[in-house]
């Protein structure tokens, strides 16, 4: 996979006087069946998190609160995402290393995986997934 397969997807928005509401459906919004979801919160200033990647599962990435970006590498280049609104998030498909950095007060990540936890399709090591990479091309 490469960064040109990474796409920002706009969601639905009801605009409503007494506050507005968003969704996701799957296959629909977001181009795979949902088997996790988990959330990314009080982070403390200067952390990153990820530092990853993985070999099957894809993720669709929302900022529900506050702000945060998501750094991308598919091996040849890297390419930095700000999230800030809750009504728009990044697919990030298999294969692509990933970090998330810069998260403001208060920032809430929420991510939903096309693939339920598995230690295994991880890849934590950087200079792996670089080698794997070049191997494949």
């Amino acid at each position: 996979m490469t960064l040109e397969e990474v796409k920002l997807i706009n969601l639905p928005k009801m605009l409503d006087d007494r506050g507005n509401l968003s969704f996701l459906e799957e296959n629909d919004h977001i181009p795979f069946e949902i088997k996790r979801c988990y959330w990314i919160y009080d982070v403390p200033g200067g952390e990153i998190r990820g530092g990853h990647s993985y070999k099957i599962n894809q993720e669709f990435i929302i900022a529900l609160s506050g702000s945060f970006d998501v750094v991308l590498d598919d091996g040849r280049q890297m390419k930095k995402y700000s999230l800030n609104r809750s009504y728009y998030g990044l697919y990030v498909p298999n294969g692509i290393w990933r970090h998330i950095e810069n998260f403001s007060t208060n920032s809430l990540g929420f991510i939903v995986s096309s693939v339920s936890f598995d230690e295994n399709d991880y890849v934590r090591d950087h200079e792996q997934f670089i080698s794997t990479k070049l191997k494949n091309q």
